[in-house]
């Protein structure tokens, strides 16, 4: 069994350059593969595979352009996996499953340092406070224990995010298994925008964009990119000299504090999901039943995209799901069309006329329950389904 682990690491200054200039080149490989197969698409040309691209620029592209030898100053294994990153989102264009991929912009994009085993023989080292990374050397870890040290660590990557670095590896769990978790019945889940989750086991998890924390930080953020757009409309009205240089910088410095702010409020929205499927799991019910979400859809609705994306729905199905299979529980998915809002859990039947404004479920037959605890108790007793 493989599982990932991330945590923050503080690299040297040396070490900083190296993973900025390694996730500039993987950058340009990739844009570079992407723009090479657009072009020879126009020109009615067959489409190039990564491996096959791989070469061409190794064997002819490189030697006739010398002035891209830079290309070769940084791991070999991080750029051929980024070209195989730029064929796999090819591939899912071809196959229908998304957009034609886009051009990765600096400081815009995930971009990430991927790093691999040398060879069968070697390993990557790691020890309770530092890592051993290819080309870097030893990376001294922030959260100091949290890899394990008697596993494999089969490949990783170190990326960037508002000017701090992360180590993310995969370990070969070879000794777990899942869970044995019959000891409850099961639990079925709705989620929503006024309340994130509500259960039927009578638990009801909080907006957490309603919590203190996020307001501070959101009217924080609002505040500095006021700052940075002000500097920007400055820089505009100066001229090409040093103060316009000096200008530069601290728009630079100004962007990063908007970066961070981002990215705090990124960690406490997703360390809240953490915390709802933890708790979850340690109820150990025999399954969970949720409903497919048409979030894609939702999105559309410019009164609600903004609100569905930080409730981050997604995130927390693919992390229920993972914790599912860890712990031997059936996740249960019911189709999205499946009428559990308007369903009476008590007598069966289905208010047609339900509206999104009636927060509270009153059937003919007397039966009076919240709407979204009556949604969870029909997700709960759902009998048609596909497991995850």
């Amino acid at each position: 069994m493989l599982k990932s682990y991330k945590t923050e690491i503080n690299p040297t200054n040396e070490q900083k350059q190296i993973i900025n200039r390694t996730i500039g080149v993987s950058r340009f490989v990739y844009n570079f593969y992407l723009a090479y197969n657009k072009e020879m698409h126009e020109q009615g040309e067959k489409f190039m595979s990564g491996m096959d691209f791989s070469k061409w620029v190794n064997n002819e592209y490189l030697p006739e352009n010398s002035d891209k030898m830079w290309l070769k100053e940084v791991y070999a294994k991080a750029v051929k996996q980024s070209i195989l990153n730029a064929e796999r989102a090819f591939k899912r264009f071809f196959k229908g499953q998304s957009k034609f991929p886009k051009f990765k912009k600096k400081n815009r994009s995930d971009v990430k340092m991927y790093f691999v085993k040398n060879d069968a023989k070697t390993v990557i080292e790691c020890e309770r406070h530092r890592i051993k990374i290819p080309t870097l050397g030893w990376v001294q870890i922030k959260e100091k224990g949290y890899i394990p040290t008697d596993k494999i660590i089969k490949s990783g990557t170190v990326s960037k995010i508002a000017d701090r670095y992360y180590v993310s590896v995969l370990v070969d769990m070879l000794d777990i298994t899942p869970n044995s978790a019959n000891t409850t019945d099961g639990i079925g889940i709705d989620l929503g925008l006024k309340d994130f989750a509500v259960m039927s086991n009578g638990t009801t998890e909080k907006n957490i964009n309603k919590k203190s924390a996020i307001k501070k930080s959101e009217k924080k953020l609002k505040r500095e990119q006021r700052k940075l757009s002000r500097k920007y409309e400055s820089l505009k009205q100066r001229n090409k000299n040093l103060k316009g240089e000096a200008a530069r910088q601290n728009i630079q410095k100004q962007v990063i504090k908007v970066q961070k702010l981002h990215q705090k409020l990124d960690n406490i929205r997703t360390d809240n999901i953490n915390k709802i499927v933890n708790d979850l799991v340690k109820t150990k019910p025999i399954y969970i039943t949720i409903e497919d979400l048409n979030v894609s859809g939702m999105m559309k609705n410019k009164h609600l995209a903004k609100s569905v994306a930080q409730q981050k729905f997604f995130e927390f199905r693919v992390k229920l799901e993972h914790k599912c299979k860890q712990n031997g529980i059936e996740l249960r998915i019911a189709d999205r069309f499946y009428p559990s809002s308007k369903l009476c859990h008590k007598c069966g039947n289905i208010k047609k006329d339900l509206k999104l404004s009636d927060r509270k479920y009153i059937c003919e037959c007397g039966y009076e329950a919240d709407r979204d605890y009556n949604a969870s108790l029909n997700l709960r007793d759902a009998k048609i389904y596909k497991t995850a």
